[in-house]
């Protein structure tokens, strides 16, 4: 029973349900968005209605195949990964970078093995060559 309560009380345990609990509302606040919003401004550029191809089906030995609903369906998905790329990745991107702008770089390139090592290193950690620390590097 301790091990259990310790999973629990983890952070990381905390952190994921968190994680869940937001991405659940903002799905639905997306997808509110594209219903409400998107969806009938397509609908009035297209001449008053809103595209439906749920009706769109073939036969096949019997079976029926409803490829309008798949189409409905992908066309959704495309309109929220828009909505998303655009009202979200973008800006999120743009504050970052501004950010980001004024940081300084904390680590450098080992010129022999190409791996990430910290600014004032003497020496890699991975291949051990010498490194000449940026603060006695000559100003170019």
């Amino acid at each position: 029973m301790g091990g259990f309560k310790k999973f629990l009380l983890r952070g990381n345990i905390v952190e994921l349900a968190v994680a869940v609990i937001v991405g659940a509302t903002f799905s639905g606040l997306v997808q509110a968005l594209v219903r409400d919003l998107v969806t009938p401004l397509i609908g009035a550029v297209t001449g008053g209605r809103e595209p439906d191809f749920a009706q769109y089906s073939f036969t096949v030995n019997g079976s029926e195949f409803r490829y309008g609903d798949f189409l409905n369906h992908l066309i959704s998905f495309l309109i929220i990964a828009a909505v998303v790329y655009w009202l979200v990745v973008l800006p999120m991107t743009r504050l970052v970078s501004l950010f980001d702008r004024n940081k300084e770089a904390t680590t450098k390139q080992c010129p022999e093995c190409l791996s990430d090592v910290p600014a004032e290193a003497r020496r890699c950690a991975h291949c051990t060559v010498e490194l000449v620390p940026r603060s006695e590097q000559p100003l170019a």
